[in-house]
């Protein structure tokens, strides 16, 4: 394999890392989730204009942040990624997407942000995992 190029299997691959993450949040599996990350995963996000926040480093983190962010929810959130694209090929792989969140509850589905998320992939133990990803929402939700 060219080192600076990924296969169309490989980047379906990496792509589909990023589905399954929301589905996971979705559903609440917390497996799932932990699945898309590596070991030494690192996530930090921005809301709006505001301070950086993080990092959450490790799976211990990260796995913290998740559930303490799905024991303050009481509706039913939906992620949808969308616009993925690949940033860089080389080395790590860097990937950039889109993402909408929307929430139910009540009857009553609400558009509750939206935003852009940079990530970027390693192998680990012969899976495409996340390693670093940093969040950029347009608004609070």
């Amino acid at each position: 394999m060219n080192p600076n190029t990924l296969s169309a299997e490989q980047k379906l691959a990496i792509s589909e890392v990023i589905s399954r993450f929301a589905y996971g949040y979705d559903e609440r599996d917390m497996q799932m989730i932990e699945d898309c990350f590596a070991d030494n995963a690192e996530i930090t996000m921005r809301i709006a204009d505001g301070d950086l926040i993080g990092p959450f480093s490790g799976l211990e983190a990260i796995m913290g942040l998740m559930s303490g962010a799905m024991n303050e929810q009481t509706d039913v959130r939906r992620h949808a990624f969308s616009n993925i694209f690949f940033e860089s090929e080389a080395g790590e792989p860097k990937v950039v997407s889109t993402m909408i969140l929307v929430a139910t509850e009540n009857g009553v589905i609400e558009l509750l942000s939206a935003g852009a998320y940079q990530d970027t992939f390693t192998q680990q133990d012969g899976s495409w995992r996340i390693l670093k990803r940093h969040i950029q929402l347009d608004k609070s939700y």
